[in-house]
């Protein structure tokens, strides 16, 4: 039987699949023989989710089911789930109000019902999928991968169906395999069943391919649903430069995901892939890489991507990513402007160069702000979204004071009504630095499940730990209360009149104390 491959994306909010797109247009050019189809459950409503799956098996019969889940861990200062998860558990952790408590512990319950409830719904419907692909193929063969996946694979390999191929990290090679019925063992996957993973696999190196231009016009076959992110041209839709990071940034599992080794994608090829959605009327891209200037290193080749798209007459398309400030030149913000960047992020986490340097970031804070005066010298007028993630380590209320001069400056720099803070207390994540430290500190324990939502573990992975973390939730519930539509630079403001605005001289080059008990380094 001619192989048949069948990618489901299972249900997410509504962003572009890159990921499966990119695995679809790769296996086509190496295995043009090989039929394809993307069904992408993102499209679809709830209540249709397993018929249409139904549907969609037996009009294509597979041979071979690739499930891509992207999302599964819930700490963000967002809406979704049924709620704000980090507003219900700073309510139900920290509110003094017993009715604001149970308000909080009444959310916190209905997102953790909604949590387990995707969990249950995703195995579940893969567990449908390959028992209805098996009524046209008894042996069909299953890989499930994807960002959630690459994260807490090993957790996840308890709860999948026997023989499903787990796969970390990128799919490309793993899935030609399969097809050529090769040997796996040596790629980053497992077989459920088959053994457990081996020890550290999420750190191995992905194995490098050569990118080249994804071909649309074959996806547009194989991709019904292509046309729900075209219509009405205001999404960004993705485009990746590059893939890899070489940072170690203390809470970030990117770098192990996408391996340490930066690989470039061809400007002309990232070009020739915006060329077919500009030719579809799309105006907006966003750049999906980890970091679009990961490295000083890499500045060239930014500098001839964007100068490739300055030769198009694509004149009027905007574009953003996420930002290594520290990486930018005159040059490139000149380049920024003319080729029509209108929005990007920076993930400093923290505007003390002291955390900065204890969590590994790499970067420093007063080439940061250099760079940012010279993008706003080259014309930029536009917004930037600035991650800070307070309390990570060593937080003291003297770092919090230099953190409110820091961002002050990059207000004095943007202005202060296009400097958008973004308030987030980290994660915690299997196979990070940080998970080291919590297990160094005491704070877990060797065996504990990061995918729980339980509120003794949840505290601990919501990471805000003590002495300081009431006093985050206290400044945070009083910015949902004050100014909840503007809740990132409310808690600013708040942070300020408690604790402080430093001179920016000292967030600039604060030096690391000499014994604080609590340092990265020796993790």
């Amino acid at each position: 039987m001619p192989a048949r491959v069948l990618y489901v994306r299972l249900p997410c909010n509504p962003i572009f699949p890159i990921g499966v797109v990119y695995l679809a247009d790769h296996i086509h050019k190496q295995l043009p023989q090989v039929e394809q189809r993307i069904f992408d459950l993102g499209t679809v409503p709830p209540l249709d989710f397993q018929r249409a799956l139904a549907t969609c098996i037996d009009e294509f019969q597979p041979t071979h089911l690739v499930f891509s889940w992207r999302d599964i861990q819930i700490y963000a200062p967002v809406g979704g789930r049924g709620g704000n998860p980090l507003q219900n558990a700073f309510e139900f952790y920290y509110a003094l109000n017993p009715l604001i408590k149970l308000r909080g512990a009444i959310g916190g319950l209905r997102v953790m019902l909604a949590y387990y409830g995707e969990l249950w719904r995703n195995l579940g419907l893969i567990r449908q999928g390959i028992q209805h692909a098996k009524r046209y193929c008894p042996e069909v063969k299953t890989i499930v991968g994807g960002g959630a996946v690459s994260v807490f694979y090993e957790q996840l390999g308890r709860s999948l169906p026997q023989g499903t191929i787990i796969s970390v990290g990128e799919g490309e090679t793993l899935l030609a395999k399969v097809l050529q019925h090769q040997a796996i063992d040596q790629e980053r996957c497992y077989v459920v069943g088959q053994g457990q993973p081996r020890d550290r696999l999420i750190h191995e190196w992905p194995n490098p391919i050569e990118k080249t231009a994804c071909n649309y016009d074959y996806i547009e076959t194989i991709w019904p649903e292509l046309e729900y992110y075209l219509q009405g041209g205001d999404f960004y839709i993705g485009v990746q430069t590059k893939r890899g990071c070489p940072h170690n940034c203390c809470y970030c599992v990117y770098t192990v995901v996408e391996g340490k080794q930066v690989r470039i994608n061809p400007a002309a090829e990232v070009v020739a892939e915006m060329r077919q959605f500009y030719d579809r009327g799309i105006r907006n891209f966003w750049f999906t890489d980890a970091q679009f200037i990961p490295a000083r290193k890499f500045i060239p080749d930014a500098i001839a991507l964007l100068k490739e798209i300055l030769r198009t007459d694509m004149t009027d398309i905007h574009w953003a990513a996420y930002i290594r400030a520290d990486n930018l030149t005159p040059e490139l913000c000149d380049l920024m402007v003319q080729t029509g960047m209108n929005y990007f992020e920076i993930g400093i986490t923290s505007g003390s160069q002291e955390l900065v340097r204890k969590m590994r970031m790499g970067y420093n804070l007063r080439t940061v702000l250099q760079n940012c005066r010279d993008l706003k010298a080259a014309g930029f007028e536009d917004l930037v979204s600035v991650n800070y993630s307070f309390n990570v380590i060593d937080e003291r209320p003297e770092t919090i004071a230099q953190t409110v001069a820091y961002h002050r400056e990059l207000e004095q720099i943007f202005g202060a009504d296009k400097v958008e803070p973004a308030i987030f207390f980290i994660g915690l994540q299997p196979h990070t630095h940080l998970e080291d430290y919590a297990f160094d500190q005491g704070i877990l324990k060797k065996g504990y499940n990061p995918m729980s939502l339980m509120p003794w573990t949840a505290k601990k992975l919501l990471w805000n730990p003590e002495p300081l973390g009431a006093v985050f939730g206290e400044v945070c519930l009083a910015a949902w209360r004050n100014n909840p539509n503007d809740f990132g630079r409310e808690v600013m403001k708040i942070l300020e009149d408690r604790f402080g605005r430093a001179d920016l001289e000292t967030a600039l080059s604060a030096p690391i104390p000499e014994k604080t008990g609590r340092s990265l380094t020796s993790v």
